[in-house]
């Protein structure tokens, strides 16, 4: 007599010993198991307005201008908000650290040892061309991403063994090994194509025709490079549900290019668009001013950022003879004065970068602890001496622009490098002299590489800057071709299979990757596998933390600077929720006055 659970598990194709009973299904994934904020029950975020009107247009801005409409391959400058187009398995809610609702699947199986995912798809899901979104979809999206899509992909889910399609609305990821906890949750944010669109064209090359998708929105104008008009689609079959509802509240979104900050912030100030994300401190404390702030049309307004924000730096390109020596890197990084830029060139607004975990828990300070110790002293002797002993502390100036001790030690690492002073030039000892290029592509960045160019010049260090156009810097960046560039890694409050694609010797080679600096090391290799397969939140803690150690002291960047809020601006018909989720501003829960208004009419 066939028991009734092993009649299922035959149905549904499974191995006897093999590989995929049924699991307890749920509503949503969390990292380690605990329990979600939200109940399986609930019917609405608590940082929406679940009565938001819908209506009106929210006009955005964009830079530099794109020459694609297909941001999953490496080729290309994808145009902005393509995300609106499409769905995901689940939807990533941004008031918990790592917590997965479910949007294409109605529920979700982990088994209990990790070693597969089940998604049960909602039968009512469909493209926005009314054709049914079924198991094939998400098989073929996940397969033409790994065939063809940006090799980032094939690093992100590289412990995924086969997708097994079970049925119309259930497929199952089976994975390599049990110990990638993050596995599940990242297969849920997977956006799902049309397998039925993509039949006819090629994925693999770049395209301006507008994509089909199953989003909240479809793309109906483009304009190559200059502007894009997204407008909500009225019977997308998700709106009611709960992790969607509240949003996606306006009739059309339209994207305008600028060519540079400076003017894209003239056009704000004088109505063209209605929302922006400041970057600049110089912008954010003196740009702004205009009759339309003074009398409130537009408001400025900093919300709190709790979300780790890593490491923004002067980036090292260790391919390159010169930056192998871990003293001339650490030489250079002592002659950026960052005290003297916050003070004269961003109005004292910015806080120095001392970790690549910064503004989070995932921070190391002080020394190792005995848990941290345990993971670090197998490499003993093959990492910094400096990790066992000394807290990473980025150099400080007085900010008097003057930094003499900085310069004489600075001086005098280059000199245990083999370094010497020649006809006022820094020159090895084969009379090569330290020269290099610094890659960039924004205008304003420019005023803060000057003074780290005249500082490396008062040791006779040779720096040349080298502005480019995006489409030129992509090809660069992919190609590796550069000396020194600025980067930044974003970080989540849950690390996981990105680190590979930034730190690990396996990317390194990898055009793809985001491993720009080349990093090859094993004992960095050790510590990330050991994150991505960590068992518990201390355990990520602990590795993320002697992670964070060994990368400071390995002095592959040169640590800039960070703010821990979003400063925004934006025009007073835009309407934002009261609450602001923790790690996110939500901006796709606004609202239109105009649409407010109008319902407020409507309804009296």
């Amino acid at each position: 007599m066939i028991l009734p659970r092993l009649r299922r598990c035959l149905q549904l194709g499974c191995l006897l010993f093999g590989l995929a009973p049924l699991a307890q299904a749920e509503h949503a994934l969390t990292l380690y198991g605990e329990a979600p904020r939200y109940p399986a029950d609930f019917s609405h975020f608590s940082w929406v307005n679940p009565t938001a009107p819908k209506g009106g247009t929210l006009r955005l801005a964009g830079l530099n201008g794109f020459d694609s409409l297909n941001p999953f391959i490496a080729k290309g400058n994808a145009a902005d908000q393509l995300g609106l187009l499409y769905d995901t398995l689940t939807f990533h809610s941004p008031d918990e650290p790592f917590t997965e609702y479910g949007l294409l699947a109605q529920r979700i199986e982990r088994d209990p040892h990790n070693r597969f995912v089940r998604f049960h798809l909602r039968p009512q899901a469909r493209f926005n061309d009314g054709q049914p979104l079924t198991a094939e979809d998400v098989k073929f999206s996940f397969d033409i991403l790994l065939e063809k899509g940006h090799p980032m992909y094939r690093q992100y889910y590289a412990d995924v063994s086969a997708v097994v399609i079970e049925g119309p609305h259930q497929v199952r990821f089976d994975f390599k090994h049990a110990d990638n906890r993050e596995l599940p949750l990242i297969i849920g944010q997977l956006q799902i194509l049309p397998r039925h669109w993509w039949a006819e064209r090629d994925f693999s090359r770049t395209s301006l025709e507008p994509p089909l998708g199953s989003g909240p929105y479809r793309l109906v104008k483009v304009d190559a490079g200059r502007s894009l008009r997204y407008e909500r689609v009225k019977d997308w079959w998700a709106a009611d549900l709960p992790v969607t509802r509240g949003q996606y509240n306006f009739d059309v979104i339209s994207i305008d290019y600028y060519r540079d900050m400076s003017v894209a912030l003239e056009a704000f100030k004088a109505g063209r668009f209605d929302f922006n994300l400041e970057y600049s401190a110089k912008d954010w404390a003196t740009g702004y001013d205009s009759p339309a702030l003074r009398d409130g049309r537009f408001i400025k307004e900093a919300l709190p950022n709790r979300n780790p924000v890593g490491m923004q730096g002067f980036a090292f390109n260790l391919r390159r003879p010169m930056f192998q020596d871990r003293r001339v890197r650490e030489a250079i990084a002592l002659l950026f004065d960052f005290e003297w830029s916050n003070k004269q060139l961003f109005f004292g607004a910015y806080k120095r970068n001392q970790s690549y975990f910064e503004n989070s828990e995932l921070a190391a300070r002080g020394l190792p602890d005995a848990a941290q110790l345990a993971l670090l002293e197998p490499w003993r002797g093959q990492v910094p001496d400096e990790v066992f002993s000394t807290p990473f502390a980025a150099p400080r100036s007085d900010a008097s622009g003057i930094i003499r001790e900085q310069t004489r030690r600075a001086y005098q690492l280059l000199q245990e490098a083999g370094y010497r002073i020649d006809n006022d030039r820094m020159v090895d000892a084969q009379g090569q002299p330290l020269a290099f290029e610094f890659l960039l592509a924004q205008a304003n960045l420019e005023r803060v590489v000057l003074p780290f160019k005249r500082n490396l010049a008062s040791l006779g260090i040779d720096l040349q800057i080298r502005r480019v156009d995006v489409s030129q810097y992509i090809n660069r960046m992919r190609s590796r071709d550069f000396d020194m560039t600025s980067m930044v890694w974003s970080q989540s409050n849950s690390p996981g299979n990105e680190q590979r694609e930034y730190w690990h010797s396996s990317s390194a080679d990898n055009p793809g990757s985001r491993n720009y600096l080349g990093l090859k090391d094993p004992a960095i290799d050790a510590l990330v596998d050991g994150l991505v397969n960590a068992d518990s939140r201390q355990s990520l803690l602990n590795h993320a933390r002697a992670l964070d150690r060994v990368l400071l002291w390995g002095h592959y960047v040169v640590p800039n600077y960070y703010i821990d809020t979003w400063r925004i601006a934006h025009w007073q018909h835009i309407r934002r929720p009261e609450r602001t989720p923790e790690y996110d501003y939500s901006l796709m829960s606004w609202w239109h006055a105009d649409a407010d208004a109008a319902g407020n009419e409507e309804s009296r």
